[in-house]
């Protein structure tokens, strides 16, 4: 891992809330708020700045311009949505290059996790507890906040476990 335990103690605290926020609020509504995305690259701005190098800390910020482009594509391609390729960028920062395979694997883990757990939720009583969730009735369209926001958290706690 390219972090450490004491990064991974400045970032958590601070980006896991907005990881269960945008989580919640795609399920809710189908969407990532912009505030959330401008949190996240807030928390990397100080934060990265208190932890990197400077020399890192200034690569880190190519991460999320790299992530916008493909985002930004993969948008237009009707692959994921708008917020989707926000938040991804806004996370990609926090990410080391030298993780990114890891990081790949910890995402698709999320996806297929997240999928299976929110179809099984909404076939399952437990959607009584949220029956006013577009999620639930948005056809094909997964809320993939869900697993975006579970697999930034689950790559920071890693150096903790």
């Amino acid at each position: 891992m390219a972090h450490s335990a004491s990064d991974a103690l400045w970032y958590l605290p601070l980006v896991v809330p907005i990881c269960i926020f945008v989580a919640w609020n795609d399920m809710r509504v189908m969407k990532i708020p912009n505030v959330a995305v401008y949190a996240l690259v807030g928390v990397f701005a100080v934060t990265g700045l208190l932890t990197l190098d400077l020399d890192v800390y200034a690569w880190r910020w190519l991460h999320l311009i790299v992530m916008l482009v493909i985002g930004m594509v993969l948008n237009a391609a009707g692959v994921l949505g708008a917020g989707d390729a926000k938040f991804a960028a806004a996370a990609a920062p926090f990410v080391a290059l030298s993780d990114l395979s890891t990081m790949l694997y910890i995402l698709a883990a999320c996806a297929a996790g997240g999928y299976l757990v929110h179809r099984l939720v909404k076939i399952s009583p437990l959607r009584k507890l949220v029956p006013e969730w577009e999620s639930w009735s948005s056809g094909k369209r997964f809320p993939m906040g869900f697993p975006l926001g579970a697999a930034l958290a689950f790559y920071l706690a890693i150096p903790l476990i």
